[in-house]
């Protein structure tokens, strides 16, 4: 069985696996439109996570991982469903590893009309809501930034989420030019 990572399950698994390598799905971009009340964010204000939109002419780059056949006896699916609990299912793919084999693999996808899909917005909005969201498993210009840093890892280029996390470092490297003025006054 195989688990394909597009967000944080790429430089954070929290489960064993077997193998892993960069992998691929045809017809899919990753998207900051959904929210999270549970790990990036509160109930009361969810922070912004990645999720999947069909993209018939796109591929999305991210991480696959070869559970071992005791997965399922040791609770790893039940695990990744509470963890993927706020809005995500479920969708079985088809995965291109980098190494040209293709395997079928279990990805988590949070489609338009759950309850805490957030959508569309400009760079700037998603930008600013990130910069504002905390929760239990962290900030989210941590999640942003790390998802970035594995995306260059595995050699993948996502306009999406560098375009965004190139405005989260504008604002913050603002922030920090107008703290230093501030101090010396």
């Amino acid at each position: 069985m195989w688990i394909f990572g597009y967000g944080s399950l790429i430089w954070r698994p929290d489960f064993d696996w077997v193998e892993s390598a960069p992998a691929a799905i045809e017809g899919w971009e990753r998207r900051f439109w959904q929210g999270s009340p549970d790990h990036r964010g509160m109930p009361h204000s969810p922070g912004r996570v990645v999720t999947l939109i069909e993209a018939p002419s796109s591929r999305c780059w991210g991480v696959a991982y070869r559970l071992s056949s005791a997965a399922t006896e040791d609770g790893t699916l039940d695990d990744l469903d509470d963890r993927e609990k706020a809005g995500y299912r479920r969708l079985e793919l088809p995965l291109h590893l980098n190494d040209g084999r293709s395997v079928r693999g279990l990805c988590y996808v949070a489609a338009e009309g759950n309850e805490n899909f957030l959508g569309e917005a400009s760079l700037r909005q998603m930008a600013q809501h990130i910069l504002d969201s905390v929760g239990p498993s962290g900030s989210n210009v941590e999640y942003l930034l790390e998802l970035a840093t594995a995306l260059r890892r595995i050699g993948a280029e996502d306009q999406h989420v560098f375009r965004l996390e190139e405005q989260v470092r504008s604002v913050l490297e603002a922030s920090e030019r107008q703290g230093d003025g501030q101090s010396g006054s």
